[in-house]
């Protein structure tokens, strides 16, 4: 599976777990909705920091972003 595609999955289904609209996860990162939208689209290639700072706005591990757990 691609990277940004598995990153792309995880993002979303850790927001939703945690009962979060894309709008309340960027409000919490301090970005913009489009940013967590192409994140979730697989459009976007974020860094290292970046998948750190969404882990802990959505209050998962790092690692459960990059994870292949279904």
């Amino acid at each position: 599976m691609d990277m940004r595609q598995l990153v792309a999955k995880n993002v979303k289904r850790c927001r939703t777990a945690a009962g979060l609209t894309q709008h309340e996860l960027a409000a919490r990162m301090g970005l913009d909705r489009a940013y967590v939208s192409g994140l979730e689209m697989g459009k976007r290639n974020p860094t290292v920091i970046m998948l750190w700072r969404i882990a802990e706005a959505i209050g998962v591990r790092p690692v459960d972003l990059l994870s292949e757990n279904d």
